[in-house]
């Protein structure tokens, strides 16, 4: 029986879903959802504020700070309610109310970013929002998940030695690219042990972070309009771009078959399944993809009928997914 005195203590690690059942893949998707953040960021998130602390960065009176799209604003607000920090996250439109109400119930305080960058996102205008911030008083710590090599550390100490100990001959490895910290941990971590782990990092179409052309992206969670300092594209096999109704679609897929997961792994499993059809035809390689979250706060977005025709008009998109629209 688990007893834990700290919402971070507890992370189910070894939860997969085999996706043959349910779209036909040969693909185990491991499931980062079940724990107090409900997404695989508390890990990033416990990891740099117990570095912050031990190299004295956080003091008495210091407020932490960070640019989110959500998930790692849920994290980082969790940690800092329960070591007693003050937390603002930096965030924009595309981080959906159910989030940011959660993150001020947790005590954050929440500022949304409206000024869109040269490449049509909100990153650079929330990263210099940060700074600017940082420079107005030596108050503010900001843990910096874009460059903080503390993220991919905290893939490379848990996510991928769990995944290498329930797939000791994995072939094949899909990791969603945001901050790359979850992609960078893994990819490190079998490189560095000589694994024949063929690593695909998958992107969202719009996203900048390996050289993409810039596009606008209204799904939270992958892709940046900001290539991340964290990114070292050596470690990478191969990069599969997504579109965002292909990523909607997955997810409807999934809910079909009783599975509500994060638009994150829409783009994962929509990216997967179409590099396995095209790299393993008819075969049955040892293949794993990370789920980074569940999918209760999209309910009012990508599973949401008047947010898909706000944002995708009258297109296909209502053909392809399980629920019939309106007239």
């Amino acid at each position: 029986m688990p007893i834990i005195s700290s919402p971070h203590e507890f992370n189910v690690e070894d939860l997969y879903i085999d996706l043959r059942r349910v779209n036909g893949t040969p693909l185990y998707l491991k499931c980062e959802g079940f724990n107090f953040a409900g997404s695989i960021k508390l890990k990033a998130a416990a990891e740099m504020v117990e570095a912050a602390e031990l190299d004295g960065l956080i003091r008495p009176g210091s407020i932490l700070v960070e640019s989110s799209s959500g998930n790692l604003g849920i994290a980082l607000a969790i940690i800092a309610a329960d070591r007693g920090y003050r937390f603002v996250c930096v965030t924009d439109p595309r981080c959906n109310s159910t989030t940011q109400r959660l993150m001020r119930s947790l005590g954050a305080e929440v500022r949304v970013i409206s000024t869109q960058d040269a490449n049509l996102g909100y990153l650079h205008s929330r990263i210099q929002y940060v700074r600017e911030l940082c420079a107005s008083s030596d108050r503010y710590v900001w843990l910096n998940q874009y460059a903080n090599p503390n993220n991919w550390r905290a893939h490379y100490e848990n996510t991928a030695p769990a995944i290498a100990n329930s797939f000791p001959d994995l072939e094949v490895l899909f990791v969603g690219a945001g901050t790359t910290g979850t992609l960078m941990g893994c990819a490190r971590y079998f490189k560095e042990r000589n694994k024949p782990v063929t690593i695909v990092a998958v992107d969202a179409v719009g996203s900048v972070t390996f050289g993409g052309i810039p596009e606008r992206r209204v799904v939270p969670g992958l892709g940046t309009s900001t290539r991340p300092e964290l990114v070292d594209e050596s470690c990478v096999a191969d990069v599969v771009h997504v579109s965002e109704p292909d990523t909607i679609r997955a997810c409807h897929s999934l809910a079909a078959r009783g599975f509500v997961l994060g638009g994150s792994t829409g783009t994962v499993v929509s990216g997967a399944t179409r590099w396995l059809g095209e790299k393993y035809p008819g075969e049955d390689p040892v293949a794993v993809a990370i789920s980074p979250d569940l999918g209760e706060r999209y309910l009012t977005s990508i599973y949401d009928e008047s947010w898909l025709r706000e944002h995708f008009g009258q297109s296909d998109l209502f053909t392809d997914i399980h629920w019939s629209p309106h007239p």
